[in-house]
């Protein structure tokens, strides 16, 4: 089942340079075969053949995945179709990924692709801010929060920021604006209370652009 597909990912994946598990392939075809038969339905991507999907997706996915430690317990913010947080658990299984996603369509529809794979996580059908402190309040904090294409960063550090001490560190997917967004948050009086700093990046194929990975933290008292 999904050979074809598998074998697609696989090929695309070693000719842009991308390390993924041989166990992880059979898995991530499933999930991008489900995701676009869902695709048919609502909208939640716009990378619907191989190639996309694995420049763009698990590219993006697989850049986040050396940062986070063995174990570590991980929300995806605002995840529609499952991007990047479906692809972390399925390239690495040791990480406890949940999925949060306010409009509640996507939420069935992540947790109805994941029905399909076989794959169990947790998908909130909430605003990610409000699963972030009810979990800090049962003392199950998340250790990072992933996010992709979901807000500038005057939104995201204004759903965020006042509530730092109740995640370890947000993760955020950039692009070549990232500065802009950051000048922009800035002057709008946020990253007082967390740092924002730039910890990765890689080419955006197709173009002359790169994404960026953010890392945003609460600031240590001085």
């Amino acid at each position: 089942m999904h050979q074809e597909l598998s074998r697609s990912i696989a090929d695309e994946s070693e000719r842009l340079g991308i390390t993924v598990p041989s166990e992880a392939i059979q898995r991530l075809a499933a999930y991008a075969a489900s995701l676009w038969s869902w695709n048919e339905r609502l909208n939640l991507t716009r990378h619907t053949d191989a190639a996309l999907f694995v420049s763009r997706d698990l590219a993006d996915a697989a850049a986040i995945a050396p940062h986070l430690a063995n174990a570590e317990r991980v929300l995806d913010v605002g995840t529609g179709g499952g991007v990047p947080g479906v692809i972390l658990a399925i390239l690495r299984p040791d990480l406890r990924v949940e999925l949060a996603d306010s409009v509640a369509k996507k939420a069935r529809a992540v947790r109805g692709i994941l029905d399909e794979i076989r794959l169990p996580l947790p998908v909130h059908e909430a605003a990610a801010q409000a699963v972030v402190a009810d979990a800090d309040a049962a003392g199950k904090r998340f250790d990072t929060l992933v996010v992709r294409a979901v807000a500038p960063l005057v939104k995201l550090l204004g759903w965020f920021e006042p509530i730092c001490d109740a995640y370890g560190r947000m993760l955020v997917i950039k692009g070549p604006r990232w500065e802009e967004e950051k000048g922009e948050a800035r002057h709008k009086g946020f990253g007082k209370k967390v740092s924002i700093r730039r910890i990765a990046a890689w080419p955006i194929r197709g173009s002359d652009n790169e994404s960026v990975l953010l890392e945003i933290r609460r600031r240590q008292p001085k």
